[in-house]
């Protein structure tokens, strides 16, 4: 299998490092969305990163959607979700927020870096600012009343949060200072300190000074 896309995308990144947690084999082709659109578009016409390229030469879309393709057919029965029952829910609420504030910290920094000043509209820029913090103040408390969900590095709610976290920090100090998310910047210094998280290390061109972000 081909994993495509650039590793300073956390949803790339993402899956690479849980496939690997997995135990799936695959091979990782850092092509940009940006730098080498129209090579990802001879590969995935949609030019969407993370793209799955499966043996049999299905191409697969989506973080979630591919990692939920490998735990059922290709992990042996090995799954990244908490074997609890009771904790299955925080669980998926991790991971959801931490995409969401992935997808927010995008959204603002496509705003910033690819439009033009004049042509910013300052108050989608602050209500998408606003649900940002709060994907992020909401993990935060998740990762003290639930960390059972966080304890551990092979689980999905800990890989997700400590990625996104990763992201949105590097890229927006500024509004994500880690003073404010103590239990987050905890967990993803832990977490880039993991043999996966340093064999997957989020690197690449992407938008001109920046990094390749899609979904």
């Amino acid at each position: 299998m081909r994993l495509i896309g650039m590793l300073d995308s956390p949803y790339v990144r993402r899956t690479a490092v849980c496939l690997a947690h997995l135990k799936v084999r695959f091979e990782h082709e850092p092509v940009s969305v940006f730098s080498n659109f129209e090579h990802f578009r001879s590969i995935n016409p949609v030019v969407k990163a993370p793209t799955l390229i499966c043996d049999d030469g299905t191409v697969l879309m989506d973080s979630t959607l591919i990692l939920q393709y490998a735990e059922a057919r290709l992990a042996g029965g090995r799954s990244l979700w908490n074997p609890d029952p009771s904790q299955l829910a925080h669980d998926y609420r991790g991971v959801g927020l931490a995409l969401a504030a992935c997808d927010k910290s995008a959204q603002l920094i496509y705003e910033r870096n690819l439009r033009p000043p004049e042509a910013r509209f300052a108050p989608w820029m602050e209500r998408v600012t606003g649900q940002l913090r709060a994907a992020y103040a909401a993990l935060e408390q998740e990762s003290h009343v639930h960390p059972r969900c966080y304890e551990r590095d092979d689980r999905h709610a800990s890989i997700a949060a400590a990625i996104a976290f990763q992201f949105s920090h590097s890229m927006l100090a500024a509004e994500l200072p880690a003073s404010s998310y103590p239990g987050l910047a905890r967990l993803s210094a832990r977490m880039e300190h993991s043999e996966q998280f340093m064999n997957y290390p989020p690197v690449g061109p992407g938008v001109p000074g920046l990094g390749a972000r899609s979904g």
